[in-house]
């Protein structure tokens, strides 16, 4: 089954690319690997929430925020080589800005790991990276950032 015919089994739209905040492009292939740039909770045009995980934002609702940067990231792959082009996905770096104390940063991960595991299936199990940070861009409380395995 097709990734694309997936997504619309799980009632699941791509959202458009998410425009750089600076001087980079969302995404990036080389060889068989796209890398995507880190991507925030952006929906139409602004983050969905600001804030510490652990303080202003819950891990339940940063996990949500990770969802959404990982369906982000999915676009920047979607709008370089098709959604349909990946093979596997191979790695996700998370970034979570935690208040003093938070130490939860596996389980808000999970948003966006649990995400591609519906998504791509076994084909979706993945290297991983979850790291507590002081500081986002635009206080975001997660950033999300892909490498994936796409087809010649």
């Amino acid at each position: 089954m097709s990734v694309s015919t997936r997504l619309g089994q799980l009632g699941i739209q791509l959202p458009e690319v998410a425009k750089p905040l600076a001087s980079y492009v969302p995404a990036v292939r080389t060889g068989n690997l796209v890398y995507t740039s880190g991507q925030l909770p952006m929906q139409a045009g602004k983050l969905a929430a600001i804030g510490k995980v652990g303080a202003e934002v819950s891990a339940e609702e940063a996990a949500a925020l990770a969802r959404v940067c990982a369906l982000n990231a999915l676009a920047a792959v979607d709008s370089l080589v098709g959604i349909d082009a990946v093979t596997r996905v191979v790695k996700v770096v998370g970034f979570v800005a935690s208040a003093a104390g938070f130490n939860g940063q596996p389980g808000v991960i999970n948003g966006a790991s649990d995400l591609l595991s519906e998504v791509f299936g076994d084909r979706g199990a993945h290297a991983r990276s979850a790291v507590g940070v002081s500081e986002l861009p635009l206080n975001a409380p997660v950033e999300v950032e892909l490498v994936v395995e796409v087809g010649c």
